[in-house]
């Protein structure tokens, strides 16, 4: 008797082994994520839009059956631009929602202080609403998958081709305290150090909330700048070049990174970002509604969210393409490993925004392009693309 209980004690055992192993966030019918956004803070222009188009994307996606049967869930947490509530909505998405992966989370200082957090519990991080470089460099590569080249990147590119096409000397540079306005200021300052033509003026910080930038405009006109590179908020970029054109300061450049690449900013009242410059992974969607694919969408989105969509939605779009076709990629066998792997593998035109995306084991970048931009009438206009090698 007792031989016979050991054998099915054996048999019972071997069993459990055998058994697999559950994927986080995985059901039969279900894959769980989460996102952290700024939908009450200064970039809630960004974040609100995106995660709209997202979640429109997932229920048109669940409506048709879903990925390999299952449904998407797309839990989002607001963290109001504020590093420790990233971090509470962070422990809450992994420790509770039991999320799969993280997707287009925004903040760069909020992702970063996230990261650590998701690491531990093998959750990755996809198409984040940020492009600092630390994106990617910062703990594991494998699980840091990005739209596009950095801030520090595209900026530099801008630079250098305003420099060149506009034979201009003098760089200033206005920025929020952040990795990210760190990383634009460092951008300017290596244009300068890297070209002996170019010189780096005047450089400013910023509270993100910050509203009167007279005085600072006043000496940067005094130190002669004729390239002024902004990171701050959208609100700000519109602030700050009405009041240079209230000042009668008509014969400066400015310049703002992907967080400033938003309709919002193209079409201030007043047209007071005539002229303003900006680099972006994609193109503004205003210039892209005669082609069919993208003209459908804006209807949708339209229909649904009662607005035309801005630079934000059309990342939640993308975003959300990208991690339906991972999905898709991986098979009906989930696993994290599978995933990832897929990511690497995708290669395709997104056919609303027209972003080539191609990525491989190397590359987490979903596009290499830098689209360099101006403000005309109100839409951003194409200038010209840099492509990263």
């Amino acid at each position: 008797m007792k031989r016979i209980c050991l054998i099915a004690l054996a048999v019972f055992i071997t069993g459990c082994g055998d058994k697999p192993e559950t994927t986080r966030g995985v059901t039969d019918n279900e894959v769980i994520i989460g996102g952290i956004h700024d939908l009450s803070g200064v970039f809630a222009a960004f974040s609100t839009p995106a995660v709209r188009a997202a979640q429109q994307h997932f229920s048109a996606v669940n409506q048709a059956g879903g990925v390999h049967g299952r449904n998407i869930r797309y839990i989002v947490e607001d963290h109001g631009y504020q590093v420790p509530r990233a971090v509470q909505a962070t422990n809450k998405l992994i420790s509770r929602d039991n999320i799969f992966a993280m997707v287009m989370s925004l903040g760069t200082p909020h992702n970063l202080a996230a990261f650590p957090v998701m690491d531990r519990n093998n959750v990755p991080s996809i198409m984040p609403l940020a492009l600092s470089a630390q994106m990617q460099t910062e703990g594991d590569f494998s699980q840091r998958f990005v739209f596009g080249p950095s801030y520090y990147d595209s900026v530099l590119a801008g630079v250098n081709w305003l420099a060149e096409e506009h034979g201009l000397q003098n760089l200033c540079v206005m920025y929020i305290p952040s990795d990210f306005g760190q990383e634009v200021n460092q951008a300017m300052v290596d244009a300068a150090a890297n070209n002996d033509a170019l010189t780096l003026k005047e450089s400013t910080s910023h509270r993100p909330d910050e509203s009167d930038f007279t005085g600072t405009l006043s000496r940067l006109r005094a130190a002669e700048c004729q390239l002024v590179a902004l990171a701050v908020a959208v609100r700000p970029i519109i602030s700050i070049t009405a009041a240079a054109r209230d000042m009668g300061w008509t014969d400066v450049k400015f310049i703002v990174s992907q967080a400033g690449f938003h309709s919002a900013v193209a079409a201030a009242p007043g047209n007071a970002t005539e002229g303003l410059y900006g680099v972006s992974a994609w193109q503004d969607i205003h210039t892209r509604k005669d082609t069919p694919e993208t003209s459908a969408w804006i209807t949708s989105y339209q229909q649904a969210t009662g607005e035309f969509p801005s630079s934000g939605a059309v990342l939640g779009h993308v975003g959300a393409e990208i991690f339906v076709r991972a999905l898709q990629a991986a098979g009906p066998e989930l696993t994290m490993d599978g995933f990832l792997a897929a990511m690497e593998t995708l290669n395709f035109v997104e056919p609303v925004t027209g972003v080539a995306v191609a990525m491989s084991a190397d590359n987490h970048e979903a596009s290499s392009d830098i689209h360099i931009s101006r403000v005309e009438s109100g839409i951003w206009q194409p200038l010209t693309v840099v492509r990263q090698p």
